[in-house]
This record gives structure tokens, C-alpha cells and sequence, in this order.
């Protein structure tokens, strides 16, 4: 008899009248909204305009939908177009099934549409945007739980998630690894990891979304490892695994080379933003400002010039004096002097 465990929902659908709100559905949108957020203060931080960011995922959103959505369908198609399938239902996201390597990929696209519109480093975007992903990915794997899915292997840990029985899908009711929640908490560390390693080493031209893209796919690997849903497998392994270990490698070469070949981190993210080198250094001015007060410290300098240089005891120096020249008299002293004293010059 199991004395703890994770329950699942009984159902993944509420029905508001005739509208059905799927949990499913809601994890995704939530999701959306938690890494946009987080992604457009990131862009602020590093010197763009607010809403940036969301203009940008009104391409890379739709994008990745469809990309996710056709990397679950190609690598499952049985039931779609197998034996038996129904391509019809290939259509039907709200019921589940997004595969997370076709959303980044073709959301990359879309975010690369949206960054040329607006001539927008690509890079610096997806750095901006890569805890986001993280967090967004945290929320969305809890869609899995609502449509009892992508479980691992059958375990009486105290923490092991209950799945009931449904023979019309072939589902077998026992307990089973938590693998949509081992993924959620592994998000929430990648995020984490992504923000402190970029405060701390100031990553730029990408290395920030590379570091995203190794560490969840470090742990992807093993979370893939453990799930027993249907899966296509090469040399033993299932081709998630694969696609994890790949992952991981480009990212980390991605990572060593930038590094050599462009060091440091982009000075200006955003044409026409202010400077994010200035609001940095805690002066609260935009890089236009700046330049204006430099420009007007430029102007008043001349300003201060104008008086004349002074002797050690004070009083002004003739021009012109030189040896055999009366400018050291005290009569030419005293001339200067009220003469000075006329012009306003000397003060």
C-alpha cells in the first residue's frame, strides 16, 4: 500500500459552459507570460527599451508553437499517420504534445525575424531571454501533469506520482516517477545558474543562451532516460537522449570559441535606447544625456580661461613685459589695477 504519493488531477479540463479551459493549455500561457516578463526586465538591465521584447515575441511565440509541435508530430507520428492515426489530430496542441527542440528552434526564427525589423542583435536577445525560457519551461512541464503524461518508471518513493488507469490509451494505473516535476525543478536551476553566471562574468554575443541550452540539456538527458512513454531509440538510446547530448555539446563549443573570438559583452543592444554603460556606473543619465551635459561642460570651459593669469602675489600680468619694460613699476601697477577694476574682467 503506498502511503505517500503525488496525486494527479482527475481531469485536465474544466468546462466554463460551452468553453473548455485545459490545463494544459494554461501552463503553456502562463509560461509564455513568466519568460517574456522576465526577459523584457533582463533587456532593460542591459540597455533597451521596455516592451522590446514582447514585439519580438509576437514572431518568436506563434513560431515556436508550430515548431514544437511539428518536432512531436515528425518523431511520433504513429498516431497521426501510422496504422490506425488520425492526422487530423495533429492539429489538436491543446491535447498536448510539443517537443521543447522544435519550439527553441523555430522560435529562434521567429525571434530573428522580429530582431531584424527592429536591427536588434540576435544574441543579445536570446541572453536576455534565456532565464525566461528556463522559468517558462518550469511552469509549462505542470501540463503534463494536468494530462497525466511523459511519467518515468514505476517507483514507491514517497514522492512517486499517481497515475490512474485508462485502457483506452493503453495507460497502466500505478506510481510512477515524477518526471514532469524532476524537469520543473531542473528548469528552475538552469535559470538560476543563467542569471548569476551572467552577473558574475558579464556573458554576451550569446553565451548566456548557450549556457541555457547546455545545462537543460545536461539534465534533460537523464530525465529523458527515465520516462517509458513510446519513443523511437538509436543504439539503445531514446532519440531525445540523443538530441540532449548534442545539445549540450555545440553549446559548450559554442561557448570556448565566442569566448576567444569575441570577448566581453555588447556595448549597445538597441538603436536609439539609452546607454546602459551609464545607468551601470549609477549616474541615472541616458547615453544621450551624458552627452549633452559633456557638450555643455565643453562649451562653459572656455569660459573660466578668460581671466588673466595672476602673479604669485596677485595682481595681473602685464602682457608684453619683458626686460627693460616699465610693466613692473609701481605706476604701471596701479594703472592696470584701475583699469581692471573698470573692464569687469578681474575679479
Amino acid at each position: 500500500m503506498d502511503l505517500a504519493f503525488i496525486p494527479s488531477p482527475s481531469t485536465g479540463v474544466v468546462h466554463l459552459g460551452p468553453i473548455p479551459l485545459r490545463g494544459y493549455a494554461f501552463c503553456i500561457i502562463i509560461g509564455v507570460f513568466i519568460g517574456v516578463w522576465l526577459g523584457n526586465k533582463r533587456w532593460i538591465q542591459r540597455g533597451g527599451r521596455s516592451g522590446t521584447v514582447a514585439d519580438i515575441a509576437v514572431w518568436a511565440v506563434p513560431f515556436g508553437l508550430v515548431g514544437g509541435r511539428l518536432y512531436h508530430v515528425i518523431t511520433t507520428y504513429e498516431p497521426y499517420f501510422g496504422e490506425g492515426g488520425h492526422p487530423l489530430n495533429a492539429f489538436k496542441v491543446w491535447e498536448g504534445g510539443l517537443g521543447i527542440w522544435g519550439a527553441v528552434a523555430l522560435g529562434a526564427v521567429g525571434a530573428w525575424i522580429g530582431c531584424r525589423r527592429r536591427g536588434i542583435p540576435l544574441p543579445a536577445y536570446m541572453d536576455a531571454l534565456a532565464p525566461g525560457l528556463a522559468l517558462g519551461q518550469a511552469i509549462g512541464r505542470w501540463g503534463n501533469w494536468f494530462n497525466q503524461e511523459l511519467y518515468g518508471r514505476a517507483t514507491d518513493l514517497p514522492w512517486a506520482l499517481k497515475i490512474s488507469d485508462d485502457p483506452s490509451i493503453g495507460r497502466v494505473g500505478g506510481t510512477y516517477h515524477p518526471t514532469f516535476l524532476y524537469e520543473s525543478l531542473w528548469c528552475i536551476g538552469v535559470a538560476v545558474l543563467v542569471i548569476w553566471a551572467d552577473k558574475r562574468f558579464k556573458l554576451g554575443h550569446g553565451r548566456a543562451f548557450a549556457l541555457y541550452v547546455a545545462s537543460y540539456c545536461a539534465g534533460r538527458a537523464w530525465i529523458e532516460y527515465m520516462r517509458v512513454d513510446e519513443a523511437h531509440h538509436i543504439l539503445g538510446l531514446r532519440l531525445n537522449v540523443w538530441t540532449a547530448l548534442l545539445g549540450l555539446v555545440v553549446s559548450v563549443v559554442y561557448i570556448v570559441v565566442s569566448a576567444k573570438k569575441i570577448p566581453g559583452r555588447e556595448e549597445a543592444v538597441e538603436p536609439g535606447a539609452p546607454d546602459a554603460a551609464a545607468d551601470d556606473a549609477g549616474t541615472g543619465e541616458t547615453g544621450t544625456e551624458s552627452k549633452k551635459a559633456g557638450a555643455k561642460a565643453a562649451k562653459a570651459e572656455p569660459e573660466t580661461t578668460k581671466a588673466a593669469p595672476k602673479t604669485a602675489e596677485g595682481a595681473p600680468k602685464a602682457a608684453g613685459s619683458g626686460k627693460g619694460s616699465a610693466a613692473g613699476s609701481p605706476a604701471k601697477l596701479t594703472k592696470d589695477a584701475d583699469s581692471g577694476s573698470r573692464s569687469g574682467k578681474d575679479s
